[in-house]
C-alpha cells in the first residue's frame, strides 16, 4: 500500500474527529493549550490504536464486529448528544457545562470517532499489509484535523446566536454524524 493511499484513508478517517472538534470548539467558552492537547492527543491516539486492534483481531472476529460497529458508534454519539441537549435545557446560568475534552465524554467521543479505524485495521489484516506505518499516519492526521477543527469551532463560537445555542448545535452535529455513519452502512436503504 503506497503512502498516497494511506494518507487518503487517514484524511477520510479524520473527518468525524474534525466535525466533532468543530462542535467542541463552539461549545467551549475559551480554548487553551490543554484543550487542544487533550482532544488532539486522544483523538489521534484512538485513531492510531484502533487499526492496530483491528489488525490483531484479524479475520476471526471480522464478521461479528462489522455487523455492529456502526451501531456502537451511533449509540455513543447519540448518548453524548442527548446529554448535551439535556444540559442546555438545564442551564440556569449557574450550571457548569461538562468540558468535552475531559473525562468520560472525551473517552466516548474518542471511541465513537475512531470505530471506523477498527474496520480499516481489519481490512489491512485481510490484505496482509503491515499496520504500523498506516496507524502512525492515521493518528497524526486525526490530531492535526482535530486542532484545525477546534480552531474553526472557536471562531464560529464568536457568532452570538451560535454561542447561545452552542450546546444544541454541537449536539445536532454529533447526532448527524451518528446518523451519517448508519446511512453509510446501509441501515436506511
Amino acid at each position: 500500500m503506497n503512502t498516497f493511499t494511506i494518507i487518503g484513508i487517514a484524511v477520510a478517517l479524520a473527518m468525524d474527529a474534525f466535525a466533532v472538534s468543530i462542535a467542541a470548539g463552539v461549545f467551549l467558552r475559551s480554548i487553551g493549550l490543554r484543550h487542544y492537547f487533550r482532544l488532539a492527543w486522544h483523538f489521534g491516539l484512538f485513531q492510531a490504536l484502533m487499526p492496530i486492534v483491528g489488525w490483531y483481531a484479524g479475520l476471526s472476529v471480522r464478521g461479528q464486529i462489522e455487523r455492529y460497529d456502526h451501531w456502537i458508534a451511533f449509540f455513543l454519539l447519540a448518548f453524548v448528544s442527548f446529554n448535551m441537549i439535556r444540559e442546555s435545557f438545564a442551564d440556569d446560568g449557574n450550571h457548569t457545562k461538562t468540558d468535552p475534552t475531559r473525562g468520560l465524554r472525551l473517552v466516548l467521543l474518542s471511541i465513537a470517532t475512531s470505530i471506523d479505524a477498527l474496520a480499516v485495521g481489519l481490512s489491512l489484516s485481510v490484505l496482509n499489509v503491515s499496520v504500523w506505518m498506516p496507524a502512525i499516519i492515521i493518528g497524526i492526521t486525526a490530531a492535526i484535523f482535530t486542532v484545525g477543527g477546534l480552531m474553526m469551532g472557536s471562531r464560529a463560537g464568536d457568532i452570538p446566536w451560535l454561542r447561545r445555542y452552542a450546546d444544541r448545535v454541537g449536539a445536532g452535529v454529533l447526532l448527524f454524524i451518528g446518523l451519517r455513519i448508519l446511512y453509510a452502512h446501509g441501515v436506511f436503504c
